[in-house]
């Protein structure tokens, strides 16, 4: 641990450290999806895709939803699409040419190198899809590439799907930050997961190595789960 003049200890340096850069609004490209930056045009995709989840499941630990109609989810997207942080972006499945769900970055920090993913509202299409975690994939390679030296996921603690698709997608626990928010009327206990950049080159060969279409058979369902590749060691 490195100390100061005066005995402290002290945070280890970051050699040449200048921040990360702007993440620019552009599209990410992969196999199974593309992740393109979100317009008003992929509102009516969006909401028949969201209308197939009858019971607003989708939306319970959310900020916002669900759509009743698609006057309601077109004046969302026109909150959205004049964000920019939040900086969203639609999921296109490349099978379809359709839009499937939406996630975005946000608290954008280049100065200190973090960022978050989060507004992550996937169709029931979209959900547990090869699709859907190359898309989560491209986002992160998108920051990693940028210089970015952590990259956060926060949930409602209450949310186990949410949980589980982070460690899943290789992501850390930190900790949990009791009444962090309050919304749709109450409590948010918030939970806090994170990848950083040392750990990430492991990761990102992990996600290579599933999303090769070697893993995948001729009806598309995987031969090996992510897990069987993903670090376990990750640093914390």
């Amino acid at each position: 641990m490195p100390t100061n003049a005066q005995g402290q200890p002290i945070g280890a340096d970051v050699p040449g450290w200048d921040g990360a850069r702007d993440i620019p609004y552009s599209a990410m490209h992969g196999h199974f999806c593309d992740v393109a930056p979100l317009d008003m045009t992929h509102g009516p995709d969006l909401f028949t895709a969201y209308s197939a989840d009858t019971t607003g499941t989708l939306w319970t630990y959310m900020p916002t939803g669900p759509f009743d109609d698609i006057e309601k989810l077109t004046e969302w997207l026109q909150t959205c699409c004049a964000s920019r942080d939040p900086l969203f972006f639609a999921i296109i499945d490349k099978q379809t040419s359709k839009a499937v769900g939406v996630a975005s970055f946000l608290r954008i920090k280049p100065k200190d190198g973090v960022v978050e993913v989060g507004y992550i509202a996937f169709a029931p299409a979209l959900q547990k899809t090869a699709a859907a975690t190359e898309a989560m994939y491209l986002m992160m390679r998108h920051v990693f590439d940028l210089g970015y030296r952590r990259y956060e996921w926060k949930c409602d603690a209450l949310n186990a799907a949410s949980q589980a698709a982070a460690k899943r997608l290789g992501f850390h626990y930190d900790g949990l930050f009791r009444q962090a928010l309050v919304y749709k009327g109450r409590n948010r206990d918030t939970a806090w997961f994170s990848i950083l950049d040392r750990d990430w080159p492991r990761i990102k060969h992990a996600f290579e190595q599933w999303l090769d279409p070697s893993n995948f058979d001729d009806h598309g369902q995987q031969i090996r789960r992510l897990s069987d590749w993903m670090p376990t060691d990750l640093q914390t």
